[in-house]
């Protein structure tokens, strides 16, 4: 026990906590977007009870994969088909490619509604028909799919069990204070919701990218590319950076619509 106690360890615990909170906006953005599909008086339960789950399923995952790492990383199928398609599939890339392309239909899905209604708010109502559990059960098994990445990420940086679920139970806690702040947000302010849409699809095309590079993937001979993470949450920034510059440009420009309409 006295070997837990270290400096190394304390450091590592550290690393793993920010690990977990940038790597974890995504998940927490889908979860403010995905709980408005419950009834008004379940939403707040719905997102505390889901990241609760949530958390104690990644503490299961990561305590599995400690023990099957070698037999997660062997392949289940190999694809040789030369000058089309070629890779190595174990469970991580399964993971991945699964994932990411779920996390694209779902995008295009909700993006495409949101351009061929005719009332935004309505349709919002309509959709809250959906009953707590099945909203719940969405928002698990989306936060093990984006958790795989942390998990994976957090296994480079340390293999001590007590200091990776710390981290994963401090995170979550985090996400637990915060779920209800942002879905207050993107409520407020309808054009993030739409952003945020866009963010998962490119966290979708991450995963993708992702899956392809641990699986070797190659498509009629181009290999593919991870997305590189510091690119991904720069690009990320700038789109916030520029919605929020065109909110208040667009507010401004209202403003002076309507004093120019009075005088």
């Amino acid at each position: 026990m006295a070997d837990l106690f270290t400096f190394a360890n304390f450091a590592n615990l550290g690393v793993l906590i920010f690990l977990q909170a940038v790597l974890g906006f995504d998940n927490l953005l889908y979860i403010s977007i995905e709980s408005r599909r419950a009834p008004p008086e379940e939403q707040a339960r719905v997102r505390k009870l889901g990241i609760l789950i949530a958390v104690a399923l990644r503490i299961v995952l990561l305590f599995v994969m400690m023990q099957l790492i070698e037999a997660l990383e062997a392949p289940f199928f190999t694809l040789n088909w030369t000058g089309v398609i070629e890779g190595n599939f174990n469970f991580s890339v399964l993971v991945f490619l699964f994932g990411g392309a779920f996390i694209m239909y779902t995008a295009v899905k909700e993006i495409s509604h949101l351009l061929v209604i005719e009332n935004i708010e309505t349709s919002m109502d309509e959709q809250k028909s959906k009953s707590a559990a099945s909203v719940i059960l969405m928002i698990v098994f989306m936060n093990l799919i984006f958790s795989f990445d942390s998990v994976l990420s957090a296994l480079a940086i340390t293999d001590v069990f007590l200091v990776l679920a710390t981290a994963i139970l401090i995170s979550g806690v985090g996400m637990m204070l915060l779920a209800d702040t942002v879905a207050e947000f993107i409520k407020k302010n309808r054009m993030y919701e739409v952003l945020g849409l866009f963010v998962l699809l490119i966290v979708g095309i991450v995963l993708l990218g992702e899956g392809g590079h641990v699986g070797e993937l190659k498509l009629f001979g181009f290999a593919v590319q991870p997305l590189d993470k510091t690119t991904f949450y720069f690009s990320i920034a700038v789109l916030f950076i520029v919605q929020a510059i065109q909110s208040r440009f667009q507010k401004k420009l209202a403003l002076q619509r309507l004093k120019a309409a009075n005088d």
